[in-house]
């Protein structure tokens, strides 16, 4: 089995967190999803370090992100799959 670059919690979930080492540019990621036992495969766009999200999805301005199957904010600039989300280009709702 290969070794699991990064976790989607939900199948729901549009973004999967890295959590093996920092993944670099171009790099084709497996990424387990827990809900069902599955893999799925990604190529990152750009480097996403230890802990931070990745895009499973092409993601418009507006858009809910989706991690652990729950709302975790809203997209305030557009993301290609497999590229960083982060504070750079997602805001809580909260305020």
């Amino acid at each position: 089995m290969a070794k699991t670059d990064i976790i989607i919690h939900d199948e729901k979930d549009n973004v999967g967190v890295v959590v093996i080492e920092k993944i670099t540019p171009n790099q084709d990621c497996t990424c387990w999803i827990m809900e069902n036992d599955k893999t799925v495969s990604i190529q990152s766009l750009n480097e996403i370090s230890l802990g931070h999200k990745i895009a499973m999805i092409d993601l418009n301005e507006g858009d809910t992100i989706l991690k652990y199957g729950h709302d975790i904010g809203k997209v305030v600039k557009s993301i290609k799959k497999g590229e960083h989300v982060h504070v750079h280009n997602v805001k809580t709702k909260k305020w």
